[in-house]
């Protein structure tokens, strides 16, 4: 789940990372209101979950009322790479003597947390690393260890930070990581990370990506959770318990077991189709949780055409047909849909898709021959 700049700042602060003064607005007369309150000169600043906001015009210093009130209009409502500005971000000016770069993420490969620092800050960083990689200092932190003093200084020598901040820095870099492991993230970037003009390091901006499964846990971030940024078809399939995740082709997969699943989209991607998702079912799916499915497969108007490839064990194969069955009586799908089912009652789910006769649905005995015809159904 990600988060604004002004939430992941209102997390930061939680765990004791100085940020700038600041307050939210949804509209131009909170804006207003919000920079009398905090004073001139301030910064206007969109709310949108994507990078660039800066070069898009969407933050703005203000020196007055007028300026502020100004600038308000000109963002709200602004388009910032896709993505419209609904919220803003009031934030009292900074004294910029220094940026930096800082972030932590969770290194699948390595299995542990990877934390990055630079003086390169306040560019993209994708550009640092590719024109001049040894400008990052990087450093694994064994989650069983955590983070330590002496891996900040490590990472702010290696950095080149200013000699009189590489302590500040270290102890931001510290905060920094109490939030990510406390907050359960996979992502905690600062970029720029400031030194004032009086020494100070503070957290200018804020990236948070919590993870969506541990909300759980966290109760009070679960208001922090953005509807309208979500993707629809995955929100619905959450709202329906299935495990969805959208992707960029035109083919719709469904499967039960997340190892069948990816099997699936790997033998479509050889056939020579694009998978528009992964839908795992689950294991010991009803018919129920079939209809569930077809209707957020279906949700996603660039799907040409949907495979199911179901491996009967605790599942049924009888029961997914009746769900497929149940499914075309109610959403009565326009798509082509090829299926193949193989184990626990397959020859009553192939007998009962047999008798119901369903348009447009062409029933293949292995996964190779049906995700060759269902990337030749969806060319079609």
């Amino acid at each position: 789940m990600d988060l604004l700049e002004y939430q992941g700042k209102q997390l930061f602060a939680r765990h004791g990372v100085p940020v700038p003064e600041g307050a939210p607005a949804s509209s131009v007369d909170d804006a207003v209101k919000r920079a009398r309150e905090i004073g001139f000169p301030c910064v206007v600043k969109a709310q949108v979950q994507i990078g660039g906001r800066g070069k898009a015009g969407g933050i703005k210093v203000a020196n007055s009322v007028e300026e502020a009130e100004e600038h308000a209009k000109a963002i709200l409502g602004m388009d910032i790479r896709g993505h419209t500005v609904h919220e803003l971000w009031i934030e009292q000016a900074s004294d910029i003597a220094a940026e930096y770069y800082a972030s932590i993420v969770f290194d699948r490969s390595a299995k542990a947390p990877l934390v990055m620092l630079s003086t390169k800050g306040g560019m993209d960083i994708e550009e640092v690393a590719e024109e001049d990689p040894g400008a990052i200092a990087r450093l694994h932190v064994d989650p069983l260890l955590g983070f330590q003093d002496f891996h900040g200084r490590r990472l702010a020598f290696e950095a080149s930070v200013d000699d009189d901040v590489v302590r500040p820095v270290g102890a931001m870099l510290a905060r920094l990581y109490d939030a990510f492991i406390a907050e359960e993230a996979m992502l905690v970037e600062v970029n720029p990370l400031i030194v004032t003009g009086d020494r100070q390091v503070v957290a200018l901006d804020a990236k948070v990506t919590l993870d969506g499964s541990a909300l759980f846990r966290h109760p009070e971030n679960e208001e922090l959770r953005d509807p309208s940024a979500e993707d629809p078809q995955e929100k619905m399939a959450q709202e329906k318990g299935l495990t969805y995740v959208k992707l960029d082709g035109d083919i719709g997969i469904l499967g039960n077991g997340a190892g069948l699943v990816m099997s699936t989209l790997d033998v479509v991607a050889l056939a020579g189709g694009r998978p528009a998702n992964f839908l795992d079912a689950g294991g010991g799916s009803k018919a129920e949780a079939i209809v569930d499915a077809v209707e957020v497969i279906l949700s996603d108007e660039k799907v040409k055409a949907v495979l199911f490839n179901i491996f009967g064990g605790i599942t049924r194969c009888d029961e997914v047909a009746r769900g497929l069955i149940e499914a075309f009586a109610q959403v009565k799908p326009s798509v082509p849909f090829v299926v193949r089912l193989n184990g626990t009652n397959e020859e009553e789910g192939l007998a009962l898709l047999a008798e119901a006769d369903l348009p447009n649905v062409t029933v293949e005995k292995t996964m190779d021959d049906a995700a060759a015809r269902v990337v030749e159904r969806a060319a079609a």
